[in-house]
């Protein structure tokens, strides 16, 4: 059984973007070595925006799966890093 806190569900929302990161690396890069994808990731920032909505994404599934379970500080806690990362997103789109 998973414990209900919020330091979880923070630990959760920052991990579960580096999952986003990985399965859109996979999807659409999967043919680029990790060095190459960087160097291409540095030269089109709007690569880094989509792989920040995809992360955003996995963190919403999650959450809404810790509300349908009753751990509300869990999802608390995942709610709050969503947040941030949101915001990195958008900052993401309107300033690189």
């Amino acid at each position: 059984m998973v414990k209900d806190n919020y330091i979880l569900g923070v630990l959760v929302g920052l991990l579960m973007p580096f999952l986003g990161f990985l399965v859109f690396y996979e999807w659409k890069f999967g043919a680029f070595t990790l060095e190459e994808f960087l160097d291409l990731l540095n030269r089109q920032k709007s690569i880094l925006s989509a792989m920040i909505s995809i992360s955003l994404l996995i963190n919403g599934v999650v959450l809404t799966i810790f509300f349908q379970k009753q751990k509300d500080k869990t999802a608390k806690g995942l709610f709050f890093t969503t947040c941030i990362y949101a915001v990195i997103a958008i900052a993401c789109k309107w300033y690189l």
